[in-house]
């Protein structure tokens, strides 16, 4: 069953060229991820009834520990991941959703920017299938374009949420990416237009049930609304938290904020914390091989995925940690993470956030985590694959370096022919021009076209190397 998509230019009008456009194809998986690792094929079925749930001391929530983010949704066909993004498999959704129940998961995480404006339509259809009791479901003021800051553009965008989701109210409703565009965007955005005054108002009534924020970038703007927590007394918080940016995010890019002091800053306040990007976008999930096996050697029945979600379950005052997940193999694998969680020790913590995370540091990988928020092109460079194709082949070691390497010429080979596979030839790194306006858009501050540029260098020069 196929959703049409919107209207691009709609869409575009809708959410502006900018920030909220970029979330247009994260809806999407990539080709190579269609088919199930052998790792998969062998994960046995998660149990039922064992779900780990988390309560909500602010409203008494009972919450599972694993959140579905529907940002990545399932689509229709081998080959309509990046060429087709519309083409969501409702279906494959209203499977997923159902089989996420069954096992206990009842929180559900979307956006009217997410899917080009389809996502929480496709969430409202699967979970409207339900009872109303049987999930939690949260979605986000996504008011990025200044055409909808006013306070009618972004009340109407509140009703729509309604609509679109088929309830009459919402259980855990966001301020969607504050940090995003400075402390200028925040008051544009909710302060000095009257929203935020307008959504405590919205909570009171109880058609907001519990109200809070996500937070993407200026760590000013951040401190400057939990500095106001006795004012607004927000019922949670989104944030990354993960085992790599625990105290390496600040060295890996310095515009980015550690966990520690995020996660740190909402257990002083008691506020509890919602985890998004416990994978990093997939790059804790794809390790490189040494690693894999280190991992392994601890944990054998365990996947490689799976100590990252124990990582980012374990701490005190996780309320639920999203995952954008577009396979059922997926889903499972995180479910048997869950259902029920076995905390990791305070010494397989710190065996994760500083000897793992020290050794993918050290790999100098470009930092993307696959959101897709630089997408789209607007010249169709297939941007996030581009970086993921490159980041796996230097993980998997077959990055081609000195020329005098005696692998230099059967790793050029593998390269260039997996990156053709990869990436479509009018989507490589040679048709940027450098145009700039995806790199505003990047939470990670990718300086994006330089790296493409730097990429298009070095496939030219491994093009003219002779076999």
């Amino acid at each position: 069953m196929l959703l049409s998509a919107m209207d691009r230019r709609e869409f575009l009008k809708y959410f502006g060229a900018g920030t909220a456009t970029a979330l247009i194809a994260a809806c999407t998986g990539k080709k190579q991820e269609s088919k199930a690792t052998e790792e998969y094929k062998k994960q046995v079925e998660p149990p039922l009834g064992q779900m780990t749930y988390r309560t909500n001391h602010k409203t008494g929530d009972i919450v599972s520990l694993l959140g579905y983010g529907m940002m990545r949704l399932p689509t229709v066909g081998e080959g309509s991941a990046r060429e087709n993004p519309d083409d969501i498999d409702q279906e494959m959704v209203n499977r997923q959703v159902d089989y996420a129940i069954e096992h206990g998961l009842n929180y559900f995480d979307t956006s009217p920017a997410y899917c080009r404006g389809l996502s929480e339509r496709c969430t409202g259809i699967a979970l409207s299938r339900h009872k109303r009791s049987e999930y939690f479901v949260a979605t986000k003021l996504s008011n990025f374009n200044e055409a909808t800051w006013s306070r009618e553009a972004s009340i109407e965008m509140y009703h729509n949420s309604m609509k679109e989701l088929q309830v009459d109210y919402i259980d855990y409703y966001l301020l969607h990416g504050i940090g995003m565009g400075g402390m200028e965007a925040l008051k544009g955005r909710y302060l000095q237009n009257g929203v935020l005054d307008f959504l405590l108002e919205e909570r009171k009534a109880g058609r907001i049930r519990n109200l809070g924020f996500s937070y993407h970038g200026d760590i000013e703007v951040f401190d400057y609304l939990l500095s106001l927590n006795n004012k607004y007394q927000w019922d949670f918080v989104q944030i990354e938290l993960n085992y790599l940016d625990w105290e390496y995010a600040n060295e890996i890019n310095s515009r980015n904020t550690d966990a520690r002091y995020l996660y740190g800053r909402l257990h002083d306040l008691d506020i509890p914390a919602v985890i998004m990007e416990p994978l990093l976008g997939g790059r804790l999930a794809n390790l490189p091989q040494y690693l894999v096996k280190e991992l392994k050697a601890k944990d054998p029945e365990r996947s490689v995925a799976s100590w990252a979600f124990r990582y980012a379950g374990t701490p005190k005052g996780v309320l639920t940690v999203l995952s954008g997940m577009t396979y059922m193999e997926h889903l499972k694998d995180n479910l048997l993470s869950y259902c029920p969680l076995k905390p990791l020790s305070e010494e397989d913590m710190r065996y994760l956030d500083t000897e793992i995370a020290r050794k993918i540091v050290g790999l100098e990988n470009i930092p993307c985590n696959d959101c897709k928020y630089c997408m789209p092109c607007p010249y169709g460079v297939d941007i996030p694959g581009i970086f993921v194709h490159y980041n796996k082949c230097k993980n998997e070691g077959i990055l081609p370096r000195d020329a005098g390497d005696p692998e230099y010429r059967t790793n050029r080979r593998k390269y260039l022919i997996s990156l053709d596979r990869a990436i479509a030839r009018d989507r490589q790194p040679d048709h940027c021009i450098g145009c700039g306006q995806c790199e505003p858009h990047c939470p990670q501050k990718i300086r994006i076209p330089r790296e493409l540029q730097k990429l298009d260098q070095m496939i030219e020069e491994l093009k003219r190397t002779s076999d």
